[in-house]
């Protein structure tokens, strides 16, 4: 069995280590229990013979009566120590999965709780390159494998260890030679056991990476069902779909016929051992050697290793997908964040002063160089506008400033501190990001808003909701505030979702705020309520407006032409229209536009 991949989970066995030592106790209390009424039984039936030998059974004199009785009176008692055994078997048994058990869900707890934040941890990148069904299926079927090991396997294994101890045991007692021949077929028994399972662990890792790909297509299959019915690509998906779940299907049934032969092959083993205890036994009695007690008593062991036995081969197959699912655990586990908090990292108030020094940046996961040689330099509480169009690098500055991903050169600096060494959650949370990708969570329009400020008032998240102009739509929701929107929230239209996303950026108060193209798509109108509703609100907060289009009723401090990555105009409007560059063209164009629609 490959052990390496689970040596990852002694740390919850040393934890949990009172549940597992009290569990292993009983056990072997509960196999003691288990094994020794086969003595009783072979003292049983010998001495029963006995009286049928001494006392000539059945017979009719009155010795034999008194034999009679005393041969019910020593099956009755001893049938009430059996009764009793079992009982107690039945209770330490009991205690033995309310102790093993209840532990492999306490580290099943621990894991999922583990693997979550360590998600948490991990950068932008990291999710860009893998899906979000892999992900799921890590946390919840990988993990549930792994329980079956830290519990049931565990469980299995150790009864299935100190039975077998107990029941050579008392078999070496009572015949060495007779033990021999019954343990014969053993070796055998490990060897096929042990070539089985290096193929179990091969084919149980190619499963578990198929099963995480079906998660994924039916993952993007649920978020995307209006894309997929609006195209009506329902059947070409299903039949993706059915595709992969069939090459699911084909290598979980390979697996199953090859775990098949386990138990084919332990029974084989057992009806030899069987067979060679009433074959050998008989001989041996026959000459003295044993009695008829001890072969009834060595079939008992037999039948009471047939469980342990034959639970091995399931054993295997549950530590082998184990392993394999704790390996797949272990490579997100041993994932490190590219970005985090410098050991000497410093929390400072920001003040709102934001400066770029030649900075210029590669998306790793594509090689895409979004911002080449990109400085601007601005002062607490100014205005800024960064206007291109889509793939000229806008979003990338909001990125850098928040420090989604690290610059490869130059630097980005608030208050004269590079953004390396600052803590990168108190960066993050003095920073207010309305991104273009409304994203919402199924939950109430109320914790929606306030999911950036978990201590805001009903009065601050109404105020938040006024000034994205969004109070008017929730007031004619079912439920007001506490109207449940749906996942991704389904239930609002594009722009009730964009101003979502400005209401929570709004509730933050930031000193910086960033606002992403976050009003592609909400009307003309809307779009000047809100712009006027923020007019005073923005006063002494450094703004950032990342758009594609010109906001004309707003006075910027400094505007940015972006083009492929590099700043082709820079400076305030009037500057820019007296240049009469790409700025004063889209500005005019855009004016007749509006003029025209009026």
């Amino acid at each position: 069995m490959n052990m390496k991949n689970l040596a990852s989970l002694n740390k919850y066995f040393i934890r949990y280590k009172w549940y597992l030592i009290s569990g292993l106790v009983f056990v072997a209390i509960s196999s003691l229990f288990a094994a020794y009424p086969a003595k009783v039984m072979q003292k049983t039936i010998d001495e029963v013979l006995d009286c049928i030998d001494t006392w000539h059974l059945p017979g009719d004199t009155l010795i034999a009566r008194f034999g009679l009785v005393y041969v019910y009176m020593l099956v009755f008692v001893n049938g009430f120590i059996l009764l009793g055994m079992a009982i107690l078997r039945g209770f330490f048994m009991f205690l033995m999965r309310q102790t093993i058990i209840v532990m492999s869900r306490h580290i099943e707890y621990d894991q999922k709780n583990e693997i979550y934040k360590h998600y948490q941890k991990l950068d932008t990148q990291f999710f860009k390159t893998h899906f979000t069904g892999d992900l799921m299926n890590r946390i919840s079927e990988d993990v549930s494998r792994v329980r079956m090991y830290t519990g049931p396997s565990i469980m299995y294994f150790s009864t299935m260890v100190v039975l077998t101890i107990t029941c050579v045991y008392y078999m070496l007692r009572v015949n060495a030679m007779l033990t021999l021949a019954v343990a014969l077929p053993l070796p055998l028994l490990a060897s096929s056991i042990y070539y089985v399972n290096k193929i179990i662990f091969l084919k149980s890792s190619k499963i578990q990476a198929q099963l995480s790909g079906l998660t994924t297509t039916a993952q993007e299959s649920y978020s995307g069902i209006r894309v997929i019915k609006s195209f009506v690509q329902e059947n070409n998906m299903l039949r993706f779909f059915q595709n992969n779940s069939e090459l699911y299907r084909k290598s979980a049934i390979n697996l199953s016929l090859t775990e098949a032969i386990y138990f084919p092959a332990i029974n084989l083993f057992i009806g030899l051992s069987m067979l060679s205890t009433v074959l050998i036994g008989g001989y041996f009695a026959i000459h003295g050697k044993i009695t008829v007690g001890n072969i009834a008593e060595f079939v008992i062991y037999i039948n009471l290793l047939m469980f342990p036995i034959s639970s091995l081969g399931m054993v295997a197959s549950m530590t082998q997908r184990a392993g394999a699912s704790q390996k797949r655990i272990d490579e997100f586990l041993s994932t490190e964040p590219t970005i985090g908090s410098a050991p000497d990292a410093k929390t400072n108030i920001l003040q709102g002063k934001v400066e770029f020094n030649h900075v210029s940046f590669v998306y790793p996961h594509t090689g895409i160089k979004a911002i080449q040689d990109f400085s601007l330099q601005v002062k607490p509480g100014q205005k800024i506008a960064i206007i291109g169009k889509t793939g000229s690098g806008k979003s990338t500055i909001a990125h850098l400033l928040l420090r989604m991903y690290d610059t490869k050169e130059g630097e980005v600096l608030l208050d004269g501190a590079s953004v390396k060494k600052m803590n990168l959650q108190d960066l993050r949370r003095q920073i207010a990001y309305a991104p273009q990708d409304a994203y919402l969570f199924s939950d109430t329009v109320f914790n929606n808003i306030r999911f950036g400020k978990d201590d805001a008032s009903e009065a601050e998240v109404r105020e938040a909701a006024r000034m994205a102009d969004l109070d008017k739509d929730i007031s004619t929701l079912a439920k007001g505030y506490e109207t449940m929107i749906g996942e991704r929230g389904v239930m609002l239209s594009g722009g009730q979702k964009q101003r979502m996303i400005l209401a929570r950026a709004i509730l933050k108060n930031s000193k910086i705020l960033i606002l992403d193209d976050c009003l592609s798509a909400v009307d003309t109108q809307t779009e000047r309520t809100i712009l006027g509703n923020l007019q005073t609100f923005l006063l002494g907060k450094t703004t950032f407006v990342i758009t594609h289009r010109i906001f004309t009723s707003w006075t910027f401090d400094q505007i940015i032409i972006l083009d492929n990555g590099r700043i082709v105009e820079h400076g305030t409007h009037e500057e820019l229209m007296e240049r009469n560059g790409r700025y004063a063209k889209q500005y005019r164009h855009q004016t007749e536009y509006n003029s025209a629609m009026a």
